[in-house]
């Protein structure tokens, strides 16, 4: 498969850490495959006579011990419809140019793969799809409604309050019952145009947010994230350290229960969130901590990621 062609939308490679970053893993190893892997942003994507286009830039090397760790081509024009795979990797936040970008995408025909499908990472938003599955997830409202708020904080007593589109921990905020900035922070959340998340708190959050990486369905690996000291977050660009863990028959169970609707909507590359054994997102947008994931189990995800490609669409 050297011939194949693959375009990856990305955030610019220089805000990366090119240490750590997922899809600089996923480029690494489609070039150690004779690839040929351009990469563009979305500021870089158009639809000229309902043709998408790019101007990309060629990888021609990656070395991520060097500090200028990418050598790249001159950005081209290229019609989109000249790859055979296209990788969705720029990190939300899920906003109207996320938005845009899928109904460009869409218009490329089924000779051009677009991974994960751009109309359903339009209709997967990560917080939503996750209610698929309920009776998976620890109690959750979404609203903007102040009463349903406060009928809910009277239940739960102590409840984490989120944004539906956020990502990466931010505005993440603990709230209690008799907290007096409960009321300035729900406030300030209803300013806000958008419907926002509240759940229960779940005190064994301090035992870490397990965060599974899925191919085509099926779990290929996990970490476990710990929150920093005196912190509700895990997430690890904000100071949660991840930790080798393994995947009990809990976990599995979950995939099993939501493998199908991953395939169902071309969502080839997912990951999940577990909290004690609560499921509280999906996220299909751009899944990372692949090299996270190598380090501890001594694995390769970016090669069980291409190997499950060419499985599944080039045979």
């Amino acid at each position: 498969m050297n011939n194949l062609k693959v375009a990856v939308q990305m955030d610019a490679p220089e805000l990366l850490d090119r240490n750590a970053d997922s899809t600089i893993a996923i480029i690494e190893e489609a070039l150690k495959r004779k690839y040929k892997v351009h990469i563009y942003s979305v500021d870089d994507l158009s639809l000229k006579d309902n043709d998408p286009i790019a101007l990309c830039k060629e990888v021609k090397s990656l070395d991520i011990k060097n500090k200028d760790f990418l050598k790249l081509t001159a950005a081209k024009k290229k019609h989109l419809s000249t790859f055979n795979v296209i990788l969705i990797r720029q990190d939300p936040p899920y906003n109207m140019k996320y938005l845009t970008a899928t109904y460009i995408l869409e218009k490329l025909s089924l000779r051009t793969r677009v991974l994960n499908d751009p109309l359903s990472i339009r209709n997967s938003p990560e917080k939503l799809l996750v209610t698929n599955f309920y009776k998976l997830m620890p109690p959750t409202l979404i609203t903007k409604n102040k009463s349903e708020i406060n009928d809910f904080l009277k239940v739960y007593k102590n409840c984490i309050i989120k944004p539906l589109y956020g990502n990466g921990g931010k505005n993440v905020f603990f709230c209690s019952r008799n907290d007096p900035n409960t009321n300035v922070i729900i406030e300030k959340f209803l300013e806000d145009n958008e419907h926002f998340i509240i759940q229960k708190f779940i005190k064994n959050v301090s035992k870490g947010d397990k965060r599974i990486l899925l191919i085509d369905g099926s779990p290929v690996g996990a970490i476990n994230r710990l929150p920093g000291k005196r912190e509700i977050r895990a997430n690890i660009h904000i100071g949660g350290k991840a930790e080798k863990t393994n995947l009990t028959k809990k976990d599995l169970s979950i995939c099993s229960k939501i493998k199908n609707t991953l395939r169902d909507r071309n969502l080839f590359f997912a990951g999940i969130d577990v909290i004690d054994n609560y499921i509280t997102e999906i996220n299909v947008t751009s899944p990372t901590c692949i090299r996270e994931i190598n380090y501890f189990n001594k694995d390769n995800i970016a090669k069980k990621f291409w190997d499950s490609f060419e499985k599944k669409y080039l045979h």
